[in-house]
């Protein structure tokens, strides 16, 4: 069981660090700015507290990405807790207001408090496929809502009657468009040509 708990809140262009007890009390409290070097300076002085400390994030990527391959590298125990545990446990934490500080703490002790909070470790060859392939899905989401954000507005100048007549939302009616861009290209395909 560890003897101490560092509760890291992460932003993007800075984290802050507290670092608890088995009692909850506070031992550390540090803004540190998300580089590399201020990053593994904090990482050699939590030890100083106790050699056994348990890393606690509430992001596991993006802007915490730097610390916790930092935090992996140096063999530091870590564990992720999310955002919404946190921000629901915080309410009894912060009183008055939201800081940064209030918060690396609510992460510390949430983490000293939970029986299995879920460990992170380095992302296995499946995990790290996966996420490539839901990112790639993504992005062809992405292009195609473009694409028929740009037919609907194209469609009304060219015909009216066009744009009212087709649901760009179903499957068939962008690429009939694709291969005939005016009303007299569609017109000799005829019905049957259309439905098929």
């Amino acid at each position: 069981m560890p003897k101490s708990w560092a509760g890291v809140d992460n932003c993007k262009e800075h984290h802050h660090c507290g670092v608890i007890d088995g009692q909850g009390e506070r031992l550390l409290s540090r803004r540190v700015l998300n580089d590399e070097s201020a990053l593994l300076e904090l990482i050699g002085d939590v030890p100083v507290f106790s050699e056994d400390t348990l890393w606690a994030v509430d992001i596991n990527h993006g802007g915490a990405a730097l610390l916790i391959g930092l935090l992996l590298g140096h063999d530091q125990p870590m564990v992720y807790l999310t955002g919404l545990a946190v921000h629901q446990a915080s309410a009894a934490y912060h009183g008055q207001g939201k800081t940064y500080a209030t918060d690396a703490f609510a992460i510390a002790d949430q983490a000293r408090m939970r029986k299995e909070p879920g460990t992170l470790r380095p992302g296995d060859e499946i995990a790290i496929d996966l996420k490539a392939l839901v990112r790639r899905r993504t992005d062809l989401v992405n292009d195609r809502t473009r694409h028929v954000n740009r037919l609907l507005e194209q469609l009304p100048k060219i015909c009216p009657a066009l744009e009212r007549a087709l649901s760009l939302t179903n499957k068939g009616p962008v690429p009939l468009l694709t291969g005939n861009q005016t009303p007299t290209a569609i017109h000799p395909s005829g019905v049957r040509r259309i439905e098929t």
